[in-house]
């Protein structure tokens, strides 16, 4: 299949790296004009560019996409150079550090609620009249944090937690208006978040990600991105509210996270009811 988001308009915020990257390149390939959003520091004039050397379209925003005017902004960069907006993809978001609640700073906090929850709505705020308009669509990125939490990150899972239940609720008044609205939930992916060298995580950390989940590995961007495609377009035309896990099986994996538990939780409490028949049950079917 090709051209499956012909003479479509998309933002994706985050776009200049990581899952954003895959999900703007992926759409320029697939007919969409792009617009590559991201903050200042962002690699997001090198990604418009590459778009535009294999012959697609496609123009960067730079600015805090967490205030509501640089949001605006952004959508006028659309409209203004492409007449439209039918897609939003809110991917951008950030994982700042690893550390148990009472260590955890203040300063990751706030940076992670400015980035994955202001970000998500100041962008879908700013872009609903005109998706309105052309009875588009929006998708977030949520995580199976937001659906199990994570350890020693628990805030990161919170501001996810709250993206997965803001965008729920905003399919449901968005039903009104012709938009579709859906969440992806991504496992541990291929990016510099997942690696030590690059990323808050610790060697442990690293190993339980890639066992904790049914195959054994790291998600690619492009796996990611191909979810984000299918719901953006027309195919996905009887989806909205849906959380889409794309987690390698993590949220039904039983992995290794009990390697990790205190001794306390290990031992099982002595009994104080007389039982007789905790081992009985009807493990096949009888008569």
């Amino acid at each position: 299949m090709s051209n499956r988001l012909e003479n479509k308009v998309a933002i994706v915020t985050g776009g200049g790296a990581g899952i954003g990257e895959a999900i703007s390149k992926l759409f320029a390939r697939e007919g969409a004009r792009v617009i590559v959003a991201g903050l200042p520091e962002d690699p997001v004039d090198d990604v418009a560019a590459d778009i535009r050397a294999t012959g697609g379209a496609a123009l960067p925003f730079k600015g805090d996409l967490s205030t509501l005017q640089a949001a605006k902004d952004c959508v006028k960069t659309a409209t203004n150079e492409y007449g439209r907006l039918d897609i939003l993809i809110n991917n951008a978001g950030t994982f700042v550090e690893t550390n148990m609640l009472e260590d955890f700073t203040e300063e990751g906090f706030d940076y992670m609620v400015k980035n994955n929850i202001r970000t998500s709505f100041a962008m879908s705020k700013a872009a609903l009249p005109e998706l309105q308009k052309a009875k588009g669509n929006i998708v977030f990125a949520g995580s199976e944090a937001g659906v199990l939490g994570v350890p020693q990150n628990a805030p990161y899972g919170g501001t996810k937690g709250f993206v997965i239940a803001f965008a729920k609720g905003l399919a449901g008044e968005q039903a009104a208006h012709g938009v579709r609205v859906n969440i992806v939930g991504p496992g541990p992916i291929d990016t510099a978040w997942t690696h030590k060298e690059t990323g808050p995580m610790d060697k442990q950390m690293e190993k339980m990600n890639n066992q904790a989940n049914l195959m054994g590995r790291r998600g690619s961007v492009e796996e990611i991105a191909n979810v984000y495609l299918f719901l953006a377009s027309e195919e996905a035309s009887y989806v909205t509210g849906a959380l889409y896990m794309v987690d390698g099986g993590i949220t039904i994996g039983k992995g290794p996270i009990g390697d990790q538990a205190a001794k306390s939780f290990k031992q099982e409490p002595q009994p104080s009811l007389d039982l007789d028949h905790s081992m009985d049950g009807h493990t096949t079917i009888r008569e």
